[in-house]
């Protein structure tokens, strides 16, 4: 079973395009990507810590409407 890692910026945007997102898109103080009708904020770190990486994760499964394991993230 792999572990979670922190990861860099540009890795999660190509993870997120491959699971169906578009963008990034410019928006008011963060880039966003969409998800059909939704929307997820992308903060400008360069590397994701941890904490904010399972915090985007949980919201990411909640708009795709399905559970991510870490061997799955990682094989994206």
């Amino acid at each position: 079973m792999s572990r979670w890692v922190p990861c860099k910026r540009r890795d999660f945007i190509q993870w997120l395009r491959k699971l169906g997102f578009d963008g990034p898109f410019s928006g008011t103080r963060h880039q966003f990507m969409i998800y059909e009708q939704h929307r997820l904020a992308i903060p400008s770190n360069v590397e994701y810590s941890m904490p904010q990486l399972r915090m985007m994760i949980r919201e990411v499964e909640g708009i795709i409407g399905h559970k991510i394991t870490a061997d799955e993230w990682n094989m994206l």
